[in-house]
């Protein structure tokens, strides 16, 4: 099972996580600058629950975002 939002197929983006070194300007240094970077996942808000499907209860992963448009019958 794939950890994804089984209504709107949202899931795990991409992104960097970013470390900065030096002395922030306004603490009265002369700036910080990026030193290095490190690929890092960004996930959703994914929640296990039981849903209908085609009138079959089902286990799957719903994103908090679904759950509260009320996209969803609960069994």
């Amino acid at each position: 099972m794939l950890k994804k939002c089984a209504l709107c197929g949202k899931g795990a983006l991409k992104g960097k996580t970013v470390a900065r070194k030096g002395q922030y300007k306004a603490k009265g240094g002369t700036g910080s600058k990026i030193s290095r970077w490190s690929m890092r996942k960004f996930f959703p808000n994914l929640q296990k629950i039981r849903i209908l499907i085609k009138g079959q209860p089902t286990r799957v992963y719903v994103c908090a975002k679904c759950i509260k448009k009320g996209d969803l019958k609960k069994a």
